[in-house]
């Protein structure tokens, strides 16, 4: 938590539940990335939070954008975003939405199926396109690779293909997963992708760009390692691969530009002991997975909790939501201890909730509202 989103949270003390962003920290890790990464394009992964406050100072910084919908390449566009700047990055595209995105001046898109390439042919002609490779995803908290990408001899017969139907083969891209906490997992992927790319240049495909996707991780429960640990691995891997005669680089981090510039100010709503043979508490937030926080699915992103009794004796929990469905749980198997004395009615902050938070809340399941939102 920012000094910024504390100081908010103590002066104006917003009613629970809500999330409060410091655009300023949005700003700061942008700046990271880039001083990390310096040879590489940013795209934000605009999913992962797409509010305007965060679009309008990431576009003031020169950002790119990776969008994931025709809405979210409107959002960009109305926060100052240049047609140029946006990537239409989702594998999985209306017709419709590439029409739109098109006639809107965006060139660049993503692919990865012979369906999805000549959709864009038809809808965007003469556009540039990058076909996504799937790679290994260990090592990642959210993993992505049951449902994007495709393999390197059909990225291959694909962007081969490209050129035929009127389009501009400009490069490829993969993703190792979200949270993904391996840089080995980077130098891995640029090594298989690295030898279609060379592959593909010698059939005479004018191939300029690699993106190397986001999954840059953040810190929750668990220290994680540095942006520099991250770079040093692509980078390795890229002088191996590519010598002095690198491509252009992109990356298209989310969760790493605004994961931990937010907090979530929630009420407890009941602190129950279920078994009154066993340790294990119920605590109940006003908040739970419908409300935010799919990503606690399997128990996968684990936010840290403060209460206002941290410091004293604590005992094991299970946490959930509030709503009637069963399923809105968020842990229940890992180790969650909070302090006994905390009851129904206490204000606690989930930190790190900056990224999909927001963008995951239902839009009134149970009649409850959406999340509000708070961006200082």
């Amino acid at each position: 938590m920012t000094p910024k989103i504390a100081r908010y949270l103590s002066e104006i003390q917003p009613a629970a539940p809500c999330l409060v962003v410091d655009v300023d920290r949005v700003e700061e890790n942008y700046r990271a990335l880039r001083a990390a990464l310096p040879l590489a394009r940013i795209y934000y992964a605009v999913k992962a939070n797409p509010a305007r406050p965060i679009l309008e100072r990431l576009a003031r910084l020169e950002s790119a954008f990776d969008a994931a919908s025709f809405e979210e390449v409107a959002a960009c566009l109305a926060a100052g975003a240049a047609p140029e700047a946006i990537s239409f990055g989702n594998t999985i595209k209306k017709a419709s939405a590439i029409a739109a995105a098109h006639q809107a001046g965006v060139s660049l898109y993503a692919f990865d199926s012979a369906e999805e390439l000549e959709k864009i042919a038809r809808c965007a002609p003469g556009s540039r396109v990058y076909c996504r490779i799937l790679v290994a995803n260990d090592g990642a908290d959210w993993p992505l690779s049951r449902k994007f990408g495709t393999s390197v001899a059909q990225a291959r017969r694909l962007m081969l293909r490209a050129a035929d139907l009127g389009l501009d083969p400009y490069g490829l891209s993969f993703h190792v997963g979200s949270q993904q906490k391996h840089g080995a997992a980077y130098e891995a992927a640029i090594g298989q992708v690295a030898m279609l790319f060379t592959d593909l240049t010698e059939r005479g495909v004018d191939l300029r760009m690699l993106n190397l996707g986001g999954g840059f991780p953040i810190p929750y429960r668990e220290a994680v390692p540095g942006i520099d640990h991250f770079a040093r691995a692509i980078m390795r891997a890229l002088t191996r691969h590519f010598g002095n005669a690198l491509p252009d680089i992109v990356i298209e981090p989310g969760r790493f530009v605004v994961g931990d510039a937010g907090a979530v100010r929630s009420e407890v709503v009941l602190v129950s002991r279920r078994d009154p043979e066993s340790p294990l508490r119920w605590v109940y937030l006003d908040v739970g997975r419908f409300g935010g926080f799919a990503e606690a699915e399997g128990e996968a992103i684990r936010y840290a909790i403060v209460t206002p009794h941290d410091g004293g004796a604590t005992g094991p929990v299970a946490i959930a939501g509030p709503t009637c469905d069963g399923a809105d749980i968020l842990y229940e198997k890992a180790d969650y201890r909070l302090p006994l004395a905390l009851a129904s009615g206490d204000a606690v902050t989930l930190l790190a909730t900056g990224a999909y938070v927001s963008t995951y809340a239902s839009q009134g399941f149970n009649g409850f509202a959406p999340l509000a939102e708070h961006y200082i």
